[in-house]
């Protein structure tokens, strides 16, 4: 006997929402060691026609940023699927290296996309700690152990040690892209690509940076027909870490608010 039903296409759909690693106690970041089982569970459908993913990140963490990068990129070769990455508000510094494990990359018009670069951000307080008389006293094993300690005065090798680090995290961040971008790259633009800077959606795209401009259902539904069954894997907080979360110490969860913010705020949310 003949169907007459089409079957629906099948995409399994990852979904990357917050700062990338460790954003305090009982909160929610995007992490390896929470998304590895769901991009592992969104890769083992064997009847998806594709993986899309949806990240919403300003950054954070260079290192589980790329491992999350690289673990998409070994998934889909195992599987032999092809990755869709859809920004949405913000796919910045660490957002924008995970976007780059799409085969292609889409995003609003209004969306922030890029801010290639690296930072480090911190405070001073020997001027503080002397005027109000306070001594600071630190004992170490290893000259450089108290390297960059905002009670102490800034050393110029302990800068020049910390640009060097950053320009090796840097060159990483630019070799990921130019492997992912390859060709696409808008090299001719006369707009440095790599400074840090960050741009709308309808520019990177004039840049190369991302595909083209649409939203993850518009796109899919484009791609696969307008019945495709779209399968979505999104880490949830549990009843446990919910309830534990509320109980945590209040000026913990200032500092880690305002952290959190600040990190947003770099690209106007």
């Amino acid at each position: 006997m003949f169907s007459f039903f089409k079957k629906k296409k099948i995409v399994s759909h990852i979904k990357l929402t917050g700062v990338i690693g460790n954003v305090g106690k009982f909160k929610q970041g995007i992490e390896y060691s929470g998304q590895e089982e769901i991009i592992k569970k969104a890769f083992s459908i064997k009847k998806a026609q594709a993986v899309a993913v949806t990240i919403n990140s300003p950054g954070g963490s260079p290192v589980q940023s790329h491992l999350i990068y690289k673990f998409i990129r070994e998934q889909a070769k195992k599987h032999k699927k092809k990755v869709i990455v859809f920004a949405e508000d913000v796919a910045a510094s660490g957002g924008y290296l995970i976007a780059c494990s799409g085969d292609e990359i889409y995003a609003n018009s209004s969306s922030i996309i890029g801010s290639i670069g690296v930072i480090y951000s911190s405070f001073g307080f020997t001027d503080l700690i002397n005027k109000i008389g306070v001594q600071r006293r630190v004992y170490t094993a290893g000259k450089n152990k108290s390297t960059l300690d905002p009670f102490l005065e800034e050393k110029d090798e302990d800068i020049k040690r910390l640009k060097n680090i950053q320009l090796e995290l840097h060159q990483d961040f630019i070799d990921v892209v130019e492997e992912s971008r390859g060709s696409k790259l808008n090299k001719e633009s006369g707009i440095e690509l790599f400074s840090g800077e960050f741009w709308s959606g309808k520019k990177a795209k004039e840049l190369g940076l991302i595909d083209g401009i649409g939203n993850a259902e518009q796109i899919l539904r484009e791609k696969f027909g307008e019945e495709v069954q779209i399968k979505k894997f999104e880490k949830t907080k549990g009843w446990l870490a919910k309830k534990l979360s509320s109980s945590e110490d209040h000026a913990d969860k200032l500092i880690s608010i305002l952290e959190e913010r600040s990190i947003w705020q770099r690209y106007g949310f």
